[in-house]
């Protein structure tokens, strides 16, 4: 008797174990929903915040190539024969838009030029994911941002922007390149570019000022101000 009732219980034991070992079809049906909707949720957070990173990335790394064509223009236009200025220039490589400091003025990028008798490639930097050169300044209009200004400054006339050239004379100051041979120094007027992606909603808007004393600055539009 004894030994059938311990039977008993292990039997109840296998079937209760076999009832609680496993999920039902709509348990699982109901985590699959669960993990769709947080999902929904926290994936155009994640994807802004990539579109971000890679749009300020961007624009560091533009901001930084302009301060090396600052240096190099500095450090290489005092030898002889020196080069006017080192213009910044756009273009597109490998189906990607680059930015590159021109040493040469030939308006193309160009690997193992001479400079001062020593073989060099022209700096470079790619921009990250969608991000591109804007046309212009933005609008203000249609989920644009309002054109940065740059508080403080004492310029004549407006900005220099995206249709403007860049450049960089030996002494390490800003100018407009637009006209060559022209590019008058001290320049009248800072310099802002503004960089812009293709992202869910409204496009991405950072821009890279430079001072007339040369020191550059990156700011990022927040949908309200730039920072």
């Amino acid at each position: 008797m004894a030994m059938e009732t311990m039977h008993n219980i292990r039997e109840q034991a296998c079937r209760q174990r076999g009832r609680t070992g496993g999920f039902t079809l709509i348990e699982l049906v109901l985590v699959m929903f669960i993990i769709l909707v947080i999902t929904a949720i926290g994936l155009p957070n994640v994807m802004l915040m990539v579109a971000n990173a890679k749009l300020r990335g961007s624009a560091s790394d533009l901001a930084g190539l302009m301060q090396q064509a600052r240096i190099l223009a500095a450090k290489n236009n005092p030898q002889n024969p020196p080069t006017a200025v080192y213009p910044v220039r756009y273009t597109v490589r490998n189906r990607a838009q680059i930015a590159y400091v021109d040493m040469n003025n030939t308006s193309t990028w160009d690997s193992g030029i001479i400079i001062n008798n020593v073989t060099v490639n022209e700096p470079g930097i790619e921009f990250g994911g969608s991000v591109v050169l804007a046309a212009g300044p933005p609008s203000g209009a249609g989920g644009q941002p309002t054109p940065y200004v740059l508080a403080g400054d004492s310029s004549t006339g407006g900005p220099f922007t995206n249709t403007n050239t860049l450049a960089f004379t030996s002494r390490g100051l800003p100018c407009d390149f637009s006209t060559p041979p022209t590019c008058n120094s001290p320049a009248p007027s800072y310099f802002v570019y503004y960089l812009t992606d293709t992202r869910i909603g409204n496009p991405g808007w950072a821009a890279v000022v430079v001072t007339k004393g040369g020191r550059t600055k990156v700011v990022v539009w927040n949908g309200a101000s730039w920072n």
